[in-house]
């Protein structure tokens, strides 16, 4: 970390950050350890690990842990497709069939069970920028809210896991009607894993190949990827799973991790392997405005579209939710960009924040966000699934970083 302080942020106030999380989440155990970073105005202005990395094996949490980013797997996915886009080669306004053609005629839901559907015509076609926005109509199969999503689980369409990759998970997808019409509603789903067929389709490289030539070695993220390999396994932490009684339980033990092998499939959507120092490699490019370290992946123009709501109308996310739901209703006062979501309203957000602020979380509880009106980036990462306080550790986080600015 830089001593010179330009970040104008108080040392006294960030050090705070770091008792927080200590006191509030890793000692009562509530996850079992903590690597936060701080960037602003060009250099690091905190830095701080607290914690484990494996609780079993006592294993203390280090810099190079690699950690299991789940969905700000997201993000990466929308800059490899935006990549294209600033080719010529795909358009946010394209149809979706012009990739998938079996897609052409996918309906929508209008009753009944797996086998045995009734649906009736979609209002319109789906688009790219439908899916970028998880408005396309698609679900996930671990919802269990309804018919649509038994159907992905009874074909096995889930990401990472699909037999026969990200061809054939969208070839069975062509095999079950929409929830709703494309552009109707916000719904969280597979579509950034679509997209990343797509980026395969139109580049024709396999989606890993894309995203390892294209964006982690240029932009030296050298310990991204979709799977561990053996001379990496002892920096993999292992990932735990929040207990009704507040304990943890293990989820995927770093010694036996389903994310060893290669992957089923690469999942654009959450099946990303990284590190603090490569997230935010990548968040930083993003807020240099698509360029890093003299490597430039986008135009500062198109990297504005991160900070844009592409949602129907301008409209809130959480609004627009299909189905109500707690994670849906953090969204309030946001709107969704490139695959991650924007602030749109100050006073529906009620935390700080500033317009066209962007940002995401994994499953696992770790997240970012990106403040270009502030020259803002901080990376949160720890190891745990299902945790109640995962919405909650994120407003915080943005009251205690925000609260340590001194300009």
């Amino acid at each position: 970390m830089s001593d010179s302080n330009q970040a104008q942020m108080s040392p006294a106030r960030l050090r705070a950050i770091d008792a927080f999380i200590r006191q509030r989440y890793v000692e009562p155990g509530k996850i079992p350890g903590a690597h936060l970073q701080v960037w602003r105005r060009g250099e690091l202005a905190h830095s701080s690990i607290s914690g484990l990395m494996d609780i079993e094996r006592r294993k203390a949490l280090r810099e190079d842990a690699i950690y299991r980013i789940y969905s700000m797997t997201k993000p990466i996915t929308g800059v490899a497709l935006m990549m294209l886009a600033e080719q010529g080669l795909v358009d946010l306004e394209d149809d979706v069939a012009t990739y998938i053609p079996a897609w052409k005629d996918l309906a929508v839901f209008g009753g009944g069970v797996v086998g045995a559907f009734k649906t009736k015509p979609a209002e319109r076609p789906m688009k790219i920028v439908d899916l970028a926005t998880h408005t396309a109509g698609l679900t996930y199969g671990w919802q269990n809210r309804s018919n649509v999503d038994a159907a992905y689980r009874a074909l096995a369409a889930e990401p990472r896991t699909t037999e026969g990759g990200l061809e054939s998970f969208v070839s069975r997808l062509a095999t079950v009607p929409l929830e709703f019409s494309p552009g109707t509603a916000y719904h969280y789903s597979v579509s950034i894993d679509v997209l990343g067929y797509i980026v395969q389709k139109v580049s024709g490289m396999r989606f890993g190949e894309f995203l390892r030539t294209r964006i982690f070695e240029p932009l030296r993220m050298n310990d991204t990827s979709f799977n561990c390999p053996p001379e990496k396994l002892d920096r993999l932490t292992s990932c735990y799973v929040a207990q009704p009684d507040g304990s943890l339980g293990l989820d995927d033990d770093a010694a036996r991790s389903a994310f060893a092998p290669p992957t089923k499939m690469e999942s654009g959507g959450g099946g990303l392997l990284s590190t603090m120092h490569d997230y935010m490699r990548f968040c930083r490019m993003l807020l240099n405005g698509g360029e890093l370290d003299g490597v430039r992946l986008l135009s500062p123009k198109t990297v504005t579209l991160f900070s844009t709501n592409l949602l129907p109308d301008g409209r809130d996310a959480a609004e627009m939710a299909y189905y109500p739901t707690v994670g849906e209703e953090s969204l309030r006062g946001c709107g969704y960009s490139v695959c991650c979501a924007t602030t749109i309203d100050l006073g529906r957000r009620r935390m700080p924040a500033s317009l066209g602020d962007f940002f995401w979380s994994g499953a696992a509880m770790t997240s970012f966000w990106i403040d270009p009106k502030e020259d803002l980036t901080v990376v949160f990462m720890t190891q745990v699934r299902n945790a109640p306080n995962h919405n909650k550790i994120q407003r915080e986080l943005r009251q205690l970083v925000y609260g340590a600015f001194t300009d």
